[in-house]
């Protein structure tokens, strides 16, 4: 299944409708609750979730991110390859999240860090890239930009033929 039955979802007190290319959720927030179908391996099944705290959901292709910001912490399933698996990532002090089609990052603005996860290829490794002063991040499919506006400067990571290397 890839999402296209929806005939046994109780849709009363949804508050938000979020996606992946197979999958959906519906974020009913205020009961700390959330429902997932379509095809599992893309975020589908999201049993054993807990949606209590959450303040946002995130996607890329095939994974999900479910954002906890007042306490620190997030939550992803879905494809790991793909965002799915974040164990071990601290969400504290996170002022956004950003995806590309395989990769998320979260970006801690007031501390200057970024931390990514996710296929490396589409902007999943971070590592060496310097978040001071950035202003705001965008994506294509595959590559993230980090813009330093203030500086007149950006970096880039992720596949250089989808915009990686801005160099």
């Amino acid at each position: 299944s890839s999402g296209g039955d929806c005939s046994g979802i109780d849709f009363s007190h949804v508050t938000g409708i979020y996606s992946t290319d197979y999958a959906f959720v519906a974020l009913k927030k205020d009961l700390g609750q959330g429902v997932c179908w379509g095809s599992s391996s893309s975020g589908g099944d999201c049993s054993g979730i807990d949606f209590g705290h959450v303040t946002g959901i995130y996607s890329t292709c095939h994974a999900f991110l479910a954002l906890k910001q007042d306490l620190g912490q997030g939550v992803c399933w879905g494809d790991s390859s793909s965002g799915g698996d974040c164990s071990g990532i601290d969400f504290s002090h996170v002022t956004g999240i950003y995806s590309t089609d395989y990769a998320f990052v979260a970006l801690k603005k007031d501390l200057g860090q970024g931390v990514c996860w996710g296929s490396s290829s589409s902007g999943g490794d971070c590592s060496g890239i310097d978040f001071g002063h950035v202003t705001g991040i965008y994506s294509t499919c595959h590559a993230f930009l980090a813009l330093k506006q203030d500086l007149g400067q950006g970096v880039c990571w992720g596949d250089s033929s989808s915009g990686g290397d801005c160099s």
